[in-house]
């Protein structure tokens, strides 16, 4: 595949990397090892790779082929599966609901990924004997997290109006192979140092009376939308840059497998260096077992840690390891801020850069709204995107394309692919699956969280 088009993927491999790229984001390396460590280690890992099988990967190809088949924007191209006004009216709120939901994952994304930046930046002032310059950058104060929130939304605008080809597929492919490589090489130093295999064992062997426990399954629920960015219109969007014939179940799992291989290898490192600096001296569990910190994990356990292994080995960590967070929350922010990007470019008639400046300046305005209001609306943003809206929204998607979109509209777009076989099992059983699973798994996780 070669395409002439700019508002195109030029290759599948870019194809691949953007979308691993929306998936892969702070929810798998910040995420991910904090809801593991919090809910039993592997009966958490067990459960989460369960429901990314059962769930998360035909979710996944149904936000594609809805995008794919649109051409447009989430709001249009859920409206044009609709066979009457009724129907259309009820697609198009559900995928501008997404729209809206994915604006608003920004106000507390930009804030924790510019965190990661000024922590990145923290060891290097340090080695040049900046100390209160690095004390003020892993402090959390107001006037830090006023200026690293903005950083962080300028340097995603800088992607974004670049456009798809020269934009979010090159810096994709750019920054992708380089947070893997980080990730392996992390994992590998830290399995290497004493109390790391407590870690490990803690991490791959699961406590199988803790599989059915609510919490368990609610927070590996809430993981799997959050880390393939299910229900936020970005899949969608990226659907629509697609050509018609790519082959969507196979392009699918390449996503599901790197995005989940990214989430393990980050408890990899993440969950044994726990362990490691547990065996160093600091405390990372209170006397009731439960874990300190959790919501802070990376930004508590992990900077004592690197202190405890002296000399500049520990400046060098500490600025790879929050280099590597900084790769993963700006990959995953290029997504969500595509998606409002372009709903404006298509519905107002706007140029890129115009449309990319507005979107921008609503989330900085937001973002720093949040920042100056963070006990009380921190907290909320989240609750209200990743275990309200994301999982109602795949809801609505999944009964939609299952009971909206007429069957031979449907098996018109898969036969549209190249060397798909209709009549092959994974395609016969695909459609039924997420007309009437899919809608039951995820309603039993929604009672589950509003339970909560």
């Amino acid at each position: 595949m070669a395409s002439t088009n700019s508002n195109h993927f030029s290759s599948r491999l870019g194809f691949i990397m953007a979308a691993a790229g929306s998936a892969v984001g702070v929810g798998n390396i910040w995420g991910f090892p904090t809801q593991a460590a919090t809910h039993g280690g592997g009966a958490f890992l067990l459960v989460y790779l369960i429901l990314i099988l059962i769930l998360g990967y035909p979710m996944l190809v149904a936000e594609l082929m809805i995008g794919r088949h649109g051409q447009t924007n989430p709001a249009d191209a859920m409206a044009k599966l609709g066979n009457n006004t009724l129907s259309k009216k009820i697609g198009k709120v559900i995928g501008f609901t997404s729209i809206v939901t994915a604006t608003l994952i920004c106000t507390f994304y930009t804030i924790l990924s510019g965190w990661f930046v000024s922590f990145a930046l923290a060891p290097v002032a340090e080695i040049f004997g900046f100390t209160a310059a690095s004390d003020w950058l892993m402090d959390f104060s107001l006037s830090r997290n006023l200026l690293f929130t903005t950083i962080f939304i300028l340097m995603v605008i800088y992607v974004i109006r670049q456009g798809v080809q020269q934009g979010i597929e090159r810096w994709s492919k750019r920054l992708m192979p380089l947070l893997l490589m980080i990730l392996v090489l992390g994992a590998g130093y830290i399995l290497t140092l004493p109390g790391a295999m407590t870690g490990l064992k803690v991490l791959l062997i699961p406590d199988f009376s803790r599989v059915w426990d609510p919490d368990v399954l609610v927070g590996a629920l809430g993981q799997t939308f959050f880390s393939l960015t299910i229900g936020t219109g970005a899949m969608m969007v990226y659907g629509a840059y697609l050509n018609k014939n790519e082959h969507l179940g196979k392009l699918t799992a390449y996503v599901t497998l790197t995005d989940t291989s990214v989430a393990f290898l980050a408890a990899l490192m993440i969950i044994p260096a726990m362990y490691v600096a547990q065996h160093n001296g600091v405390q990372i569990f209170g006397e009731d077992g439960s874990l300190l910190n959790s919501d802070t994990l990376v930004f508590t356990v992990l900077p004592a840690l690197f202190d405890t292994l002296g000399g500049n080995l520990q400046y060098l960590l500490a600025f790879i390891f929050f280099m590597l967070m900084t790769i993963a929350g700006l990959t995953s922010a290029i997504s969500i801020v595509e998606v409002p990007t372009s709903y404006l470019m298509e519905k107002r008639d706007m140029g890129r850069n115009k449309a990319t400046y507005l979107v921008g300046a609503l989330i900085i305005v937001l973002s720093l709204t949040v920042v100056m209001n963070f006990e009380h609306l921190f907290g909320f943003m989240i609750t209200l995107t990743t275990e309200r809206a994301q999982p109602l929204i795949a809801l609505g998607i999944a009964i939609y394309l299952g009971w909206v979109w007429q069957r031979n509209g449907l098996l018109k777009e898969i036969l549209a692919q190249d060397g798909v076989d209709s009549k092959s099992l994974f395609w016969r059983v695909w459609p039924v699956y997420v007309k009437f699973i899919c809608p039951l798994l995820i309603t039993l996780i929604i009672v589950q969280l509003f339970n909560k």
